[in-house]
């Protein structure tokens, strides 16, 4: 008997049975021998299940294994608490962010994979599988970089056109992870204006339904190192988003307006409504006739509503952002020569956002096959 361990109900039994023997008038002594114990045994046993019956013993097998089972939870709220809250810094979106966070907590805490896996919701074969990128990858993520830095205020979407221009077969998700990853920035989004169209439905604004349909103009002024100001009529296809010329001068009035104008009527043909705000030069006697004989009707805007006449205003935007801002002119020469070449960018290379991401006016199509590669 020396080493055996004895169940709960076979104990119970047994005490059950020496209180049947007491009862027949038998020694306590010669009862416990009787069971095969000792009496430091039978004291032990009764002061842990004295008094307990089969249904008793039973439920209080139960309590302890429910109690077993809590204390386990527990513990494992405790774990899974420490290991949310080291890896709490950054989000967990990727499974290659989740790979990292579990190699690291399993360093900190010294538990184990599947434990650190379970609680971060990672599978464990992901968690070990080797991650393969793609051939491409380095080639293209050197790419993306030196179109950032070659175009500072360009977005990823913006990238995505330039590489897709190139004939790199990717997309926009693909370009927003590696950038992202390279910690590249995004310029920021102006919010989008909701004021071009009444309560009722109806629109406050003539809107261009083809090329040569509506233009529209307005002057951006700035100035050179010297501190002295130049003027510049930018002058848009409000359907194909083309800026047809950007003229820079120290001065520009009405007739360097129906000057400019006159040079594109005979390249295009007059268009069928201009669209300007109401500053003097646009609202000039002399203009206004100039334009009525030559075929074209003008269209003001409301006074003090630069939203009506948005094209040009959102392509006045641009043009500062991405080149006044970051330029310094220092001669009115200069100027004149590289705003002009940034126009030609603008048309032929620049991905236009409401146009697909391609430019507004492209020098060539040429076919996938045949586009030149980035290096």
């Amino acid at each position: 008997m020396a080493g055996k361990r004895e169940k709960a109900e076979d104990i119970v039994m047994k005490l059950r049975q020496v209180e049947v023997l007491q009862g027949q008038g038998a020694k306590l002594a010669d009862a416990v021998r009787q069971i095969g114990v000792t009496q430091q045994t039978y004291y032990r046993w009764r002061r842990e299940f004295g008094g307990m019956n089969r249904d008793q013993l039973k439920r209080l097998k139960e309590l302890e294994k429910e109690n077993t089972r809590l204390r386990r939870a527990v513990s494992d709220l405790t774990l899974d608490k420490l290991i949310l809250t080291e890896a709490a810094p950054g989000k967990l979106l990727s499974p290659s962010r989740r790979r990292q966070c579990i190699d690291h907590i399993r360093q900190e805490l010294g538990i184990s994979e599947r434990r650190a896996c379970r609680a971060l919701g990672q599978h464990r074969s992901t968690q070990r599988k080797i991650p393969v990128g793609r051939q491409d990858e380095a080639l293209l993520t050197a790419d993306i970089t030196e179109l950032a830095r070659q175009y500072g205020r360009y977005g990823y979407r913006q990238i995505t056109g330039l590489l897709v221009q190139a004939g790199r077969c990717v997309n926009h998700k693909r370009v927003e992870r590696i950038w992202r990853r390279e910690g590249l920035k995004v310029p920021q989004k102006q919010k989008k204006s909701g004021r071009l169209w009444l309560a009722d439905g109806s629109c406050v604004r003539l809107r261009a339904e083809r090329p040569n349909h509506v233009w529209s103009y307005d002057f951006v002024q700035d100035r050179t190192a010297d501190g002295r100001a130049y003027r510049m009529l930018n002058i848009v296809d409000e359907f194909t988003r083309e800026v047809l010329v950007i003229r820079v001068k120290r001065k520009l009035n009405s007739v360097d307006v129906i000057d400019a104008l006159t040079d594109l009527f005979i390249l295009r043909g007059p268009p069928e409504f201009i669209r300007s705000d109401n500053g003097p030069e646009f609202i000039a006697t002399k203009l206004r006739n100039w334009i009525e004989t030559v075929g074209a009707k003008t269209a003001y805007i409301e006074p003090g509503s630069p939203w009506e006449n948005g094209y040009v205003e959102s392509f006045n935007a641009r043009l500062r952002n991405e080149l006044l801002d970051g330029e310094v002119f220092y001669t009115l020469r200069e100027a004149q020569i590289l705003i002009e070449r940034w126009r030609k960018h603008y048309n032929s290379v620049r991905p236009h956002s409401s146009l697909g991401y391609r430019p507004p006016a492209p020098e060539s199509i040429v076919p996938v096959d045949q586009r030149p590669t980035m290096h």
